[in-house]
């Protein structure tokens, strides 16, 4: 992988430092004209494929509420997006991560300084004390969980719980990549908002946006040409290593049942020993492989084999954030992918 890219991916800003938005435009104004009207639902499931907004709409939202604390005032009811000024105190203290009104959920490091693969309930359970407690800040209290797909089965009990008897001015916005998967009892109790894939050009200027890349950059627009709408693959995508992994990867997976096991020592190599960019590409190429799958034939003539793709798949992303959080050697996780697969289309 080039030192550019290394330094691209890195320097990416967080969705908390993000204050613009590209092509979500419909969403945003789901949310704006719902707040107005002085009768928000308290929870809301922003939902969709990653690296198209999602995290950035709940984080622009939380900034909104939390800056403009009367729905009523003319300030939102004149206001044409949810955009706060990046200089305006509330959107510092956002950036910042140190508002008093905003809780975050969000994997963590655990006891040895490794990132967790799941939100834990003791995590959760903050949510309690939060909501609980005197409020430091008057006004909405506003609770975002990147991602809800990340909770532990306790921990997604937990949320249920508070999300049952939300107290008053609160908002809950949770992120998802994968709307279906979430429990139907926290579905339930949520708006559902679905985010579509953005344009190439919407992804070319949110990835200049969130990098120092200049928008007119070749390989950035050739990046979003492949990206399928996502920023975050554009980014990856950028330097071309993990472009031709996946095709790479695309082209072992279009041998299956069938595995040449030569190829994927070779994959596995190219993979490395510690290149997170890398393993996202291979896992994104089996993602994009897997959706294809799920998407073509009859549905209920193939459920049976659906279901087991759909097992495989849960079974492939543990093992990907293992290997990530442990930094394990890639080439076995390439073989126990492959070998699952074969398995699983036989």
């Amino acid at each position: 992988m080039s030192a550019r890219k290394v330094e691209q991916e890195s320097a990416a800003r967080h969705p908390r430092e993000t204050p613009d938005l590209f092509g979500q435009r419909e969403a945003e104004t789901a949310l704006l004209d719902a707040y107005r009207s002085g009768r928000i639902p308290h929870a809301w499931l922003i939902g969709g494929a990653q690296g198209i907004g999602k995290a950035t709409l709940a984080y622009r939202m939380a900034r909104f509420v939390l800056a403009f604390r009367n729905p009523k005032s003319s300030q939102v009811q004149q206001a044409p997006t949810l955009r706060v000024d990046p200089a305006d105190p509330v959107a510092r203290q956002v950036a910042a991560g140190a508002h008093g009104g905003l809780l975050v959920l969000e994997r963590g490091l655990n006891d040895r300084g490794v990132m967790r693969t799941v939100i834990t309930v003791d995590e959760t359970r903050e949510t309690i004390s939060f909501f609980g407690s005197t409020a430091a800040v008057d006004g909405w209290r506003v609770c975002i969980v990147d991602t809800v797909d990340e909770l532990n089965p306790n921990a997604a009990n937990a949320l249920l719980k508070i999300l049952e008897e939300p107290p008053q001015q609160s908002l809950f916005l949770l992120v998802s990549h994968a709307p279906s998967r979430v429990l139907p009892t926290i579905l339930s109790r949520c708006r559902k908002l679905l985010l579509r894939p953005l344009e190439p050009d919407d992804v070319v200027r949110a990835a200049a946006a969130a990098t120092d890349i200049d928008a007119d950059d070749p390989a950035l627009a050739e990046a979003a040409a492949a990206s399928e709408g996502s920023v975050g693959r554009a980014l990856s995508l950028l330097g071309g290593d993990a472009l031709k992994l996946q095709q790479r990867t695309a082209a072992l997976l279009a041998t299956l049942p069938s595995v040449d096991p030569r190829e994927l020592h070779a994959l596995g190599e190219a993979l490395g020993t510690s290149d997170r960019v890398a393993l996202a590409a291979f896992i994104d190429g089996i993602d994009r492989w897997m959706s294809e799958r799920m998407r073509t034939g009859d549905a209920n003539a193939n459920l049976p084999r659906l279901a087991r793709l759909a097992e495989v798949w849960e079974k492939i992303v543990r093992a990907a954030r293992d290997t990530e959080a442990y930094n394990l050697e890639r080439k076995p996780l390439v073989f126990s992918v492959f070998s699952m697969l074969a398995d699983a289309t036989r």
